[in-house]
């Protein structure tokens, strides 16, 4: 009787942990199914730009041909028309340009207005710190007629530089926001040390804080550097000199007239817009995640 009775919950137990593994793999295919179901879904637009980048314009302009296949050769003739014969590298080098004084502006005035709120407590720092993220909630199809106005009024209309000015709008509300849940999550045993130790508070922050709260910054630096070079609103509006122009705008609009669409440097153009971002979020993007959490939990 005793060893009937011990086999029962053994053989009970056995049956449990089957079905325990059978789920798991049932779980795991369906997973893995509508993981390569995505996958597909979001490769297809990259695929199809790649494969019209190295298309013959003879090829495109036959309707019959297999729209997803290359059937006449591959060919970089969209490339190096694209580079000789249009302003492309003009559009390349002010997007560089502003690019990276929109990242250098938003970075110093989020580092500073960051550990003050979240770091040096004032009466109302909380609620102003919710302010600054709320107004990274304003669209900018909203603010781009009063900027045009401002930007009319000291000069800098059809100039790259009026880039410079505006796009902070956009960058530093949520830097800031992303800054302040790094340094909150912080130890404040550091600010006590230091202080102890006679450093002031420019001390701290350039010793201490940049360096511990690195991720949060590398995260930030990517977000203002994902919304200068990809921002459309802006330079369609305040721009309309081929020499002033940046990447988004002045990309389509030198390759589209009227009702002709020159859909291989176009894809081309996109090819090489696009690979800037790819390759920082290729080599950063454990950072990027990594700040975006912490800042999205913290404090």
């Amino acid at each position: 009787m005793t060893s009937i009775t011990a086999a029962a919950p053994a053989g009970k137990r056995l049956t449990v942990g089957a079905s325990l593994r059978r789920n798991r793999r049932w779980a795991l295919y369906t997973s893995y199914f509508f993981l390569i179901l995505f996958a597909i879904f979001f490769l297809l637009p990259p695929y199809y730009m790649i494969i019209t980048a190295f298309k013959t314009d003879s090829e495109m302009a036959k309707l019959a041909t297999n729209p997803w296949l290359i059937t006449g050769g591959a060919t970089l003739d969209q490339f190096r028309i694209l580079l000789r014969d249009t302003d492309f590298l003009i559009f390349f080098k002010n997007t560089v340009i502003v690019t990276v004084c929109v990242v250098v502006i938003t970075m110093v005035v989020s580092i500073l207005a960051a550990f003050a709120l979240g770091r040096m407590r004032f009466w109302g720092s909380s609620i102003l710190a919710t302010g600054i993220f709320l107004t990274y909630l304003v669209p900018d199809t909203l603010l781009f007629i009063p900027l045009f106005q401002i930007v009319k009024s000291i000069g800098l209309l059809n100039s790259y530089w009026a880039m410079v000015l505006v796009y902070p709008t956009l960058t530093v509300p949520f830097c800031t926001w992303i800054m302040i849940g790094y340094f909150q999550s912080i130890p404040k045993e550091l600010d006590e040390a230091a202080l102890i130790d006679g450093a002031s508070h420019m001390q701290m922050l350039l010793r201490i804080f940049i360096p511990v709260a690195l991720p949060g910054i590398i995260a930030a630096m990517i977000f203002a550097f994902t919304v200068s070079w990809a921002a459309f609103v802006y330079p369609m509006a305040f721009l309309y000199s081929a020499d002033q122009q940046v990447l988004t705008v002045g990309t389509v609009t030198s390759l589209i007239r009227a009702d002709v669409y020159k859909w291989g440097m176009l894809m081309a153009g996109a090819l090489l817009a696009a690979a800037p971002p790819l390759v920082i979020y290729a080599f950063l993007m454990d950072y990027y995640i990594a700040g975006l959490t912490s800042g999205a939990t913290k404090g």
